[in-house]
């Protein structure tokens, strides 16, 4: 029997449920010896994550995913091109218009168990940055779509749309601390394009509860961002997260006008797409 995904509330181990999907979580060892490592959950491999979704019971934005094995596969191709394009299909697929979509978890699930695989570490011709960077980018742009800011400003129209218990964004956002676990190695990342789009993703999983105690910590990558970034959506994320967490933040940036659904790397920064 295979597992589907969604969000992260134990039903019967090793699965899960999102909205009213069963999916497959890997175990977390709980021992004593494992006293003071972190406590999120892990990520499940990605291969499980590939071979235990039910892919085609799962929506996308254009019909079932039994199209998505073939495109994640792709990302662990030594050839950046062939990923950089599967990414950006993916944003298609499971981030369309910056919405979320049942398949859109497992997608991130798997992406955020690659970010060790060896594949991540390709670099991108013409730029000298790993794959990395761009999986990381890929995880942010992803969980700003379920982020506060975006889900408050659209429960003020329409109450409980996104947020009710079985909706795909409330599983999805059930999912940070899971998700945060895999991107926090790479908050101090050698390359800086690796580190910053960590941070990012980061600042953004940690507004769930209960990756409260990490924000203080996270504070200080922030302010490192305002210090030395000349991204303006990765500043705006710092920020924003500074200010939510009551930290003093630097004067206001100049004024740019953007669509309020650009979320930090999305389609309109282009890190996706061609040149490669």
């Amino acid at each position: 029997m295979k597992g589907q995904f969604s969000g992260v509330n134990l039903v019967s181990w090793p699965f899960a449920v999102i909205g009213a999907v069963p999916v497959y979580v890997w175990p977390v060892n709980h021992s004593r010896s494992n006293a003071g490592a972190p406590h999120e959950p892990e990520v499940p491999p990605y291969q499980v994550v590939l071979s235990e979704t039910d892919w085609d019971a799962l929506q996308t934005a254009f019909g079932n995913g039994a199209d998505l094995p073939e495109v994640l596969t792709r990302l662990l191709q030594p050839d950046p091109k062939v990923q950089i394009t599967a990414l950006s299909e993916l944003g298609e697929l499971v981030g369309h218009q910056n919405t979320l979509y049942e398949a859109t978890a497992p997608v991130a699930l798997y992406v955020a168990g690659i970010l060790t695989h060896p594949a991540a570490l390709t670099l991108r011709p013409y730029r000298n940055v790993p794959v990395r960077a761009a999986l990381l980018n890929w995880l942010a742009s992803t969980a700003y779509d379920a982020s506060d800011e975006v889900v408050g400003r659209t429960e003020q129209y329409f109450p409980g749309f996104l947020t009710h218990d079985d909706s795909v964004v409330a599983a999805f956002r059930d999912l940070r601390p899971m998700l945060y676990r895999a991107v926090a190695p790479f908050l101090r990342d050698n390359h800086e394009d690796v580190r910053e789009a960590a941070v990012t993703a980061a600042l953004i999983l940690a507004e769930h509860p209960a990756l409260a105690e990490h924000r203080d910590h996270l504070a200080v990558h922030a302010r490192a961002i305002l210090d030395t970034s000349g991204d303006e959506l990765d500043r705006r994320v710092a920020r924003t997260a500074l200010r939510a967490w009551g930290h003093d933040v630097p004067g206001p940036e100049p004024f740019r006008e953007e669509p309020w659904h650009w979320g930090p790397h999305s389609d309109g920064r282009g890190d996706l797409e061609p040149p490669f």
